[in-house]
């Protein structure tokens, strides 16, 4: 088994204008699909990110404050899950909430390297 990342891309939920409701709703589908990959034992963890994003770019380390407007793909969160290869993630992102907003799901493996 290897382990992998889901990274998933799309708008704020706030920048959608979503109602304090439909968030509610839209979380209660993600709390759903956690459980059902922690019941399968698939899940190693993940967490759900802010969209407040701070870069440090270049040599002179040029610093500046974005919002989650200004960005063309917003990383909203991922999870790592455990799994025998890409066509196994892949079937457990089929369950991932907010296709219907438009968003994406970037699967990646992680690197192990020999200590």
């Amino acid at each position: 088994m290897k382990e992998f990342m889901m990274i998933f891309i799309g708008a704020d939920y706030g920048d959608l204008g979503l109602s304090p409701e439909e968030i509610q709703g839209r979380m209660g589908k993600w709390f759903a699909w956690n459980q059902k990959m922690e019941e399968q034992g698939i899940v190693k963890g993940g967490n759900a990110l802010t969209a407040e994003i701070r870069r440090i770019v270049g040599k002179n380390r040029t610093v500046s404050d974005v919002n989650s407007a200004e960005v063309k793909e917003l990383v909203g969160g991922y999870y790592i899950v455990t799994a025998k290869d890409f066509d196994a993630v892949e079937v457990i992102a089929q369950d991932f909430p907010d296709y219907d907003l438009g968003s994406t799901v970037e699967i990646r493996e992680i690197m192990v390297f020999d200590e």
